[in-house]
């Protein structure tokens, strides 16, 4: 089964439904028919909750992320093995820590996919399946 990975950028993008929105939502649709799954880093889950809370303050941020919660989102945990392996990327490739984590996580397997609008992970295209979202 297709593991997508979404880093903030791509979950940013579908709240504020800019560019890319509709295929971050064609994701979120397919996986509440089951058929895939997605994860997020909880670095990358921290990230965007500090985004929103600066954007639409608490309460709304806190309505956000359980919306994306009901979805079946999988928040993956920062464990000591997957922070050691994340900061090896992070030096190894210059990216920054939290983005370390989102290929981390997208390293996991074949199936993973990571979803992001980012283009700074052009730099690990090859340690990970990635999908990019088109520029705004």
């Amino acid at each position: 089964m297709t593991v997508f990975v979404l880093d903030s950028s791509a979950v940013l993008r579908h709240i504020g439904n800019e560019t890319g929105a509709e295929r971050v939502q064609a994701i979120l649709q397919s996986c509440l028919r089951g058929g895939c799954e997605i994860q997020i880093s909880a670095v990358q889950w921290g990230e965007i909750a500090g985004k929103l809370q600066k954007r639409f303050g608490h309460q709304e941020e806190r309505k956000i992320l359980r919306w994306l919660l009901e979805i079946d989102l999988n928040v993956v945990s920062a464990t000591a093995d997957r922070a050691a392996h994340a900061a090896e990327i992070k030096v190894e490739r210059k990216l920054s820590y939290a983005d370390a984590f989102a290929v981390e996580l997208a390293m996991d397997s074949a199936d993973h996919i990571l979803v992001t609008s980012d283009y700074n992970f052009k730099a690990v295209a090859d340690l990970a399946r990635i999908e990019f979202l088109p520029a705004k």
